[in-house]
């Protein structure tokens, strides 16, 4: 059996318990070295992550994934000591997040908050919201309400990192303090304040989806996974969240590790786009395109992205007096209309106005969007709608709306 080294130092009589005292508040039980101490504040910190993005967040608040009952009563269990955060009210506050997002009811959107205030306040935010009874029925429910839950986890929610304050003090002394600071600050930080912040504010998009959404980073390391913000707001029931081949959902290796093994069950991921040969439009096709919309809209964004800047440059070749007017609109004017703000909307209409082709094209772009839009219509009427709109495409003499419309009739 392995005995902390402070201890013999007191027993073999030649130190006092002073100096055993001195020597485990330097080193503690462990006397590791200090890169051994950040190795470990590091894998402790990324399992609370994993145990946010799989659990809470997946699992809890979307139901994109069952887990095992080994599994969730582990991930209860650890994210009791290294976050004290209740479940029943981050799967509410969560979900309220997502019904009322980038509101004035939204918990902590950046849009209506500001940006600031969202980064530096996130956790305070959290806060403020699960005093909401209203939010924690509403919003809590088919959340784990068991006999520990009520008598431990929700009941007592600051013991548990107490306790965890109490471990890494006997591991590593007074240094053991930092640790658990690390540790406490790790969620309200990377979670409360970069995803929910910047999140909603900075990044790029995949989808031009209702809110504000962005992918702050498309490896998603350091939180898990939850960096690919915009792809989970398009797809807020999946339980994958990368979606290009480039991107990387760390938190969805574990799922799939956790699968192989019996303790989790997939239950949804972004749906695929398969394409056939191009074939008459049938109800085939449109269940296939309002299947993968997102993913339509944001290629007739990119078609038209590059069809604005082939005209951007047939402007500026003929020097016409166009040119100084579109050429602010370049970095907006593939752009859904309704994320548009007011000045930019004002000079969409002068620059349709002014071109009959981009005038096309923003046009279809509606009639495009009115498709899966309309919840009143017969699939018999959204089929001829669709129809409509590929042969309206073909007969327009644009070659990118004649491309893209081919492309639509390869939907399977």
């Amino acid at each position: 059996m392995v005995v902390p080294h402070c201890i013999p130092r007191f027993l073999d009589g030649e130190h006092s318990l002073f100096d055993s005292i001195l020597d485990w508040a330097a080193n503690g039980l462990a006397n590791w070295s200090w890169w051994e101490i950040v190795i470990y504040t590091l894998v402790m910190t990324h399992i609370t992550i994993a145990g946010v993005t799989i659990f809470l967040h997946r699992c809890m608040a979307h139901r994109s994934l069952d887990l095992h009952p080994i599994a969730q009563h582990f991930f209860r269990f650890w994210l009791w000591m290294t976050t004290g955060m209740v479940t029943k009210e981050w799967t509410a506050i969560h979900r309220k997040h997502h019904a009322k997002c980038e509101t004035e009811d939204d918990p902590h959107s950046p849009q209506t908050r500001g940006i600031r205030k969202v980064l530096l306040e996130g956790a305070e935010l959290y806060r403020a919201e699960a005093k909401n009874k209203e939010t924690i029925t509403k919003f809590g429910h088919g959340t784990p309400d068991d006999w520990i839950e009520r008598n431990l986890y929700s009941r007592f929610s600051w013991q548990g990192v107490a306790l965890m304050l109490i471990i890494d003090l006997a591991l590593f002394g007074l240094v053991g303090m930092s640790v658990w600071a690390v540790q406490m600050l790790w969620i309200p930080i990377h979670a409360a304040g970069i995803i929910n912040g910047l999140g909603h504010y900075w990044g790029y998009r995949n989808y031009d989806c209702e809110d504000a959404s962005t992918n702050v980073s498309p490896w998603g390391f350091i939180i898990g996974g939850e960096e690919l913000h915009n792809n989970h707001h398009t797809y807020p029931t999946s339980a994958k969240f990368s979606i290009k081949w480039y991107e990387i959902d760390v938190g969805w290796w574990y799922i799939r590790a956790m699968q192989s093994v019996g303790l989790a069950k997939v239950k949804k991921i972004p749906p695929k786009a398969r394409l056939v040969e191009a074939r008459p439009v049938d109800h085939n096709t449109l269940e296939a395109i309002i299947a993968n919309r997102y993913d339509v809209m944001a290629r007739y964004a990119k078609t038209l992205k590059s069809a604005y800047k082939d005209e951007l440059r047939k402007h500026k070749e003929g020097n016409t007096p166009e040119y100084s007017s579109f050429k602010p609109a370049r970095k907006w004017f593939h752009r859904e209309e309704t994320k548009l703000a007011a000045p930019q909307r004002q000079q969409l209409a002068t620059i349709v106005e002014q071109n009959k082709m981009l005038s096309t094209f923003v046009e279809m772009r509606r009639e495009l969007a009115v498709i899966w839009g309309r919840s009143n219509l017969t699939r018999e009427q959204l089929l001829a709608q669709l129809q409509a709109w590929c042969h309206r495409a073909e007969a327009s003499g644009i070659q990118a709306l004649q491309e893209f419309s081919l492309r639509l009739r390869r939907y399977a």
